[in-house]
């Protein structure tokens, strides 16, 4: 079993370029729209780029090269997971003279419209009422047809809103904050609005909270990991803030198919809640877990019986992550 605990070195503080990372494994068919979309997405900002590749076996690390050869090209030698490579490329920019001031977190499948990176960082570090200060900005997302927007923030896990995700459906549940972690009220998303977290495809985080967070938690192989590190965060006074003057377009992924990310994704939701709760709360919120995944794979959904099947194992702590074989 892995460590719970992350296991990178955080770089030294600096007031340099804004740091954008990338993490790739097998990314050659999107990589090259990712950047050719960086100029205008980081318009107006001092900024160099950072790709750690996790073992790909499809040229993109040739094709980064190619394409971009000022690129500072990490290679961890292993599908080594998302936030083992957000933590390869920190500290890689952790050599630049005079360091990084702020970090942007990229998909690979990510297109950022015009200067959508610049109203990110700026947002940072601004002081809210009531006490904290923005340590994470993200954007709003639209997905491939660049119209349709993406619901990206969420609530912090509970066991009533598993419930209201397991008996109405997450977007059903979403008007009601009791009732989901997504966020679906079209209001938010037309305004500055604090979130517990956020969708990690794209986000900014301020020098200040990298800072006093560390690393990102290497434990979570993929997904959970942005979760935890905006939980993180605001535990430490910083918060997750919407800047709906930034957007971008996301190109998806594909956990809802895949019955193997689907499993993953379910199991990271009940490890990560393990870890903020007690036993008891903790068996709750996972019946309540498998109360929605059961009621989904009598409709007929492999992905759903596969996280159920996973989730009725005699002992639930011992994940299996999959590093050898399973995407980033």
């Amino acid at each position: 079993m892995p460590s719970d605990r992350p296991t990178a070195n955080l770089p030294a503080a600096g007031s340099g370029p804004v740091a954008v990372l990338v993490v790739t494994w097998n990314s050659a068919a999107v990589l090259p729209g990712f950047l050719a979309s960086l100029p205008d997405g980081m318009a107006g900002l001092d900024w160099r780029l950072v790709v750690a590749d996790n073992d790909s076996a499809d040229g993109t690390v040739e094709l980064v090269r190619s394409l971009a050869p000022e690129t500072t090209v990490v290679q961890t030698g292993r599908n080594a997971g998302y936030a083992a490579g957000v933590n390869a490329a920190l500290e890689a920019a952790a050599g630049w003279e005079g360091g990084f001031r702020a970090a942007l977190v990229c998909n690979p499948d990510i297109r950022m419209r015009r200067g959508c990176a610049g109203r990110l960082v700026d947002a940072l570090d601004a002081p809210r009422a009531g006490g904290g200060r923005v340590g994470i900005s993200v954007p709003l997302l639209y997905e491939e047809d660049g119209r349709t927007l993406l619901h990206s923030l969420r609530r912090e896990s509970s066991v009533t809103r598993a419930l209201g995700e397991a008996v109405l459906g997450n977007r059903r549940a979403g008007r009601f904050p009791r009732w989901s972690e997504l966020v679906t009220d079209p209001s938010a998303y037309e305004r500055a609005t604090v979130a517990d977290w956020a969708t990690g495809a794209l986000m900014a985080l301020s020098r200040a909270c990298l800072d006093a967070c560390g690393p990102w938690d290497e434990s979570f192989f993929l997904y959970s990991e942005e979760t935890e590190y905006c939980l993180r965060a605001r535990d430490r006074g910083f918060v997750t803030r919407l800047e709906p003057a930034a957007s971008a377009t996301h190109l998806g992924g594909d956990s809802k198919v895949s019955p193997r990310l689907w499993t993953l994704l379910t199991l990271n939701r009940v490890r990560l809640y393990r870890r903020r709760h007690g036993p008891a709360a903790t068996a709750a919120f996972r019946t309540a877990v498998l109360l929605r995944e059961t009621s989904r794979a009598a409709l007929g959904r492999p992905a759903s019986r596969a996280a159920a099947r996973a989730l009725i194992r005699p002992d639930p702590q011992d994940i299996p992550y999959g590093r050898s074989s399973q995407a980033v």
